[in-house]
This record gives structure tokens, C-alpha cells and sequence, in this order.
């Protein structure tokens, strides 16, 4: 059992196609594991186990008709509870859509479908997709497999612990700020977050259903999986031009250049002020580059030059000005945004916090919104993507830490984190390295590379050039090959859990 719901997707789609096991065995197998877990961990918020055993039991009947729906026949995933699912509750962990039921897919959701993917649950995020841990006002608090005490991360915490615990082969996830990114480092799997605009995000809440979108640069839409193959498989399906997001651009997808590791020219960092990370990580990272390099390849330790402050400070802004319109003004989301931004401005190391600003950004421009200012912090924003451009341009990759900490205990939002004795802002802790790559827009894989001495996952960002994702999953696969460490989350929890 434990060996079928942790083969990767890819493998069990052929595995499927190759009838060596039925598509109800496959979600039988899952939805059992569900039934076992899901209470220790809240990742699954919504089952749909009766339709789903209903569509595994007909993709079986096709193959015995000799018919093959798409490359995931058969294959049950799961989807984060802020894409619309027709005929499936959507809630985005918010009060108001408690009862929302979608009549039509989010673009993504619809793409897995047409594949032969069967959707048999959602995965429990944020509220809203708006925060670093994934907690809600309709669903438990999402707990980290690995230790239930501590977070998976947000916004797609349910997502990366559902990957990481077994419960689901592939989910897709979103990222605005890290929520692809965070919790597959916090839970030890694999995500990807693709380029601004590369995969269409119809169908994602935030905007709240029946208002106007204003969310339109940095949002994306992404896999969390145990593989790379895994990401490289789903991405191929959910890319590309969409009638019901005009701005997404009819780019082809990139050819791999296969080069191996010994013709590739990697950069790695393993800290940038002034941002401290916590020991483990660091180490991990060295340990990273002293494998890579051992194995043949040109690995450079480097700092770019790129203004990591202003940067945030400028996506901050831009933030400012979409996310609290893309919202119906609710008393609720007025107090998590006051709570979130008092938090910054109070809680955590003085120097951080005035690097932070995140108080002054979000007070400022909610109290005085014009078009001018968003039109400049735009053009702000195109001359850092092309300053990153430039920067990245000399390396196939760059690899640096997903956040300053790892996975760290439950807490109220807000709250400052504990990082090897010094206490960092909250949003700062999880955000500083991943903020950077949704404001540019550069695509990202993350790969779990070791763990702390608590037994934590540490995963690493693999950083690419923009519309370069196939390029950066190649190279990104033969890294994890190298030092990937993807494990199944070994706790007490899991042996005491319904035993049989």
C-alpha cells in the first residue's frame, strides 16, 4: 500500500495504462491513507470520494475498450481549495463562500481533467491564499507532517502535506508571495512556481467570485509533487495561452539544451544580507555546493547585485494597491491585514523591521490609492525583471534558500519568528527568499536537499531564466539526482494514527 500512494504520478498513470493496477485500486489505496491521516494532518478539506470512484471506475472500462483519455488516465489528484472545481465546494478557507459550488473549472483544473486526471479532494489553504500558514475560518488548522506541532506553510500548506504524507500523487498549488515554494520546503517535496503568466490562473480565488480582477502581475499557478518528473508532466498540461485570461501570451514551451552537469554553470548563495538564515540552512546549502561540485560541475558561490530591499519594497506596494480591492470589505479581512502588518511593525529584531516597512507601505497606500503611484511602482517593477535578466544571464541556474527558517511552530500571524536566537519579522522569515522571484516573475523548481537536526525538511530554490521552465526542470533533475532528499515523513504520529 505504502509503496503504491508514494510512486509518482507519472508512474502510476503508466502503470494504469499498462493494467498492472486499476485506476479504483490507485484511489482506493489514497483515499484509504485519507481516511487513516487526513484527522492528524487537516490537509484535505474537501472529499469527493463517491464521483471520484464513479470516473476511476469508468476510466478502468475505457482501457478495456481499448481507449486512453490523456496522459494522466486514471491518475487521482488533488487540487488546492482556491481553483474553482465545477460541481465541488470552493471556499478559499472564507466564510462568505462557505457554500460556493462552481458551475465551470479553473483552466488548470480543467487541463488535468481533459488529461484523465480525476479530481477526488481539495486541499486545505490560507484564508484567501493570504498567509504564510494555512489557516482558515471554515477548516482546522493544516499541521506539518513531519511534526504536527509545527506549520506546513501557506498558502498551499494542505497542498505540500498532502504530497509529503502520501495522501495524493500531484496537486496544484499558487504562488504570489512563496505559497508554492514555502511549504515544499517546509514539508520536503518538490514544487514549481512557473513564470508570471506562463499558466493561466481563471478560476483562482482571490478575486472573490462576482467581482472585478484585479490581481494581474505575479500571481501563478504551479505543481507541488514528489518528482520532477512529476512537475515537468503537469506543468506541460496547464501551460499556455487561455481565452479567459487574454494576457496570457501563446509562448511555446523551450527545448532542453540536456547539457550535463559538467558543461552547466551554476551559481549558488547561501545568504544575502541582510537577511539572516538559520544555521541549517546555510549548511545545507554548502553541503549543496561541495556535492555539485564534486560531481563535475562549474558552481560559483556569488551575490548578485540586485537591490533585494527596494525590490520588496516595491512589490510591497504593488501588493498594497491590488489585493485589498480584490476583496469585499469585510471587517474580518480588514483585522488579519492590521493584525499581519502591527505584527511587523512591533514584533521581531528592531533593524529587520525598519528594513521590513511593511507597515508604512500598506498604511500609506490604502489611505491614499492613486493611479499614479501604482503606474510608477509598475515601472519599477520592469527595470528590476530587467535587472534580473541581466544578472542571471551568465548562469544556467542559481540556487539559493527558499526562506530564512525552516518550518517552525504554530503561531498566531503576526508573530515574529525565532531564527537561531534572533527573532525576524513574520513575513520577512518566510518571504525574504521567495518574494524577489514572484516580483521578477523568474521561475523556480524547489527540491528537498537535507533536514535540520530536529528532523525538519530543508528544501532549496532552483532559479531560472523567464519562459525557460523545461530548461530549469532539466536542470533541476540532474541536481536532485545528485543531492535530492526526498523522504517519507517518519513520526510518531504516523505509527499511533488508526492503527490497524
Amino acid at each position: 500500500m505504502n509503496d503504491l500512494v508514494f510512486t509518482p504520478a507519472y508512474q502510476l498513470a503508466q502503470m494504469i495504462r499498462d493494467r498492472t493496477v486499476s485506476a479504483v485500486e490507485v484511489l482506493d489505496a489514497y483515499l484509504a491513507r485519507i481516511v487513516k491521516y487526513n484527522p492528524q494532518l487537516n490537509a484535505i478539506c474537501k472529499l469527493d470520494a463517491e464521483r471520484a470512484r464513479e470516473r476511476a471506475e469508468e476510466a478502468d472500462e475505457a482501457l478495456a475498450r481499448g481507449e486512453n483519455w490523456g496522459i494522466l488516465h486514471g491518475v487521482p489528484v488533488t487540487i488546492k481549495d482556491a481553483f474553482e472545481t465545477a460541481g465541488l465546494l470552493t471556499t478559499a478557507g472564507y466564510k462568505p463562500l462557505k457554500d460556493y459550488i462552481p458551475k465551470t473549472d479553473a483552466t488548470v483544473v480543467a487541463r488535468l481533467r481533459a488529461a484523465g486526471a480525476i479530481v477526488m479532494a481539495k486541499t486545505n489553504p490560507a484564508k484567501l491564499a493570504g498567509n504564510f500558514q494555512s489557516t482558515n475560518d471554515l477548516f482546522a488548522r493544516v499541521n506539518n507532517p513531519w511534526n504536527l506541532n509545527y506549520t506546513p506553510g501557506g498558502s498551499s500548506g494542505g497542498s505540500a502535506a498532502a504530497i509529503a504524507a502520501g495522501l495524493s500523487p500531484l496537486d496544484i498549488g499558487s504562488d504570489i508571495a512563496g505559497s508554492i515554494r514555502q511549504p515544499a520546503h517546509f514539508c520536503g517535496v518538490y514544487g514549481l512556481k512557473p513564470t508570471d503568466r506562463r499558466v493561466s490562473t481563471a478560476g483562482h480565488i482571490p478575486e472573490v467570485p462576482g467581482m472585478s480582477r484585479c490581481i494581474r502581475q505575479m500571481l501563478v499557478a504551479g505543481p507541488i509533487a514528489r518528482s520532477i518528473e512529476d512537475l515537468q508532466l503537469c506543468f506541460s498540461l496547464i501551460a499556455g495561452a487561455d481565452p479567459r485570461q487574454p494576457e496570457v501570451p501563446p509562448v511555446p514551451l523551450d527545448s532542453p539544451s540536456c547539457k550535463s552537469l559538467q558543461h552547466v554553470k551554476i551559481a549558488w548563495t547561501d545568504e544575502v544580507n541582510p537577511y539572516p538564515v538559520a544555521q541549517s540552512i546555510k549548511s545545507a546549502m554548502q553541503a549543496v555546493a561541495h556535492k555539485l561540485s564534486n560531481a563535475g560541475t562549474q558552481i560559483d558561490q556569488w551575490i548578485p547585485k540586485f537591490d533585494f530591499i527596494s525590490a520588496w519594497q516595491v512589490y510591497l506596494t504593488i501588493s498594497a494597491y491590488t489585493s485589498p480591492i480584490s476583496q469585499p470589505f469585510d471587517f474580518d479581512y480588514v483585522r488579519d491585514s492590521l493584525t499581519l502588518m502591527l505584527g511587523e511593525a512591533t514584533q521581531g529584531d528592531r533593524a529587520l523591521r525598519k528594513i521590513s516597512n511593511v507597515p508604512k507601505i500598506g498604511f500609506s497606500t490604502a489611505l491614499n490609492p492613486n493611479m499614479k503611484g501604482y503606474f510608477a511602482a509598475l515601472t519599477q517593477r520592469d527595470r528590476f525583471i530587467a535587472q534580473m535578466d541581466a544578472e542571471l544571464e551568465p548562469w544556467d541556474a542559481w540556487l539559493c534558500p527558499v526562506a530564512m527558517t525552516p518550518a517552525f511552530k504554530h503561531c498566531p500571524t503576526g508573530t515574529a519568528i525565532e531564527i537561531d536566537g534572533r527573532k525576524v519579522p513574520y513575513l520577512m522569515a518566510s518571504g525574504a527568499y521567495t518574494i524577489p522571484f514572484a516580483f521578477t516573475g523568474h521561475p523556480v523548481v524547489v527540491i528537498p536537499v537535507g533536514s535540520t537536526p530536529d528532523g525538519l525538511p530543508i528544501g532549496m530554490q532552483i532559479v531560472g531564466q523567464r519562459w525557460r521552465e523545461i530548461e530549469l526542470l532539466a536542470i533541476a533533475r540532474e541536481i536532485d539526482r545528485v543531492v535530492g532528499n526526498f523522504q517519507h515523513p517518519r513520526n510518531d504520529w504516523v505509527n499511533k494514527a488508526h492503527p490497524t
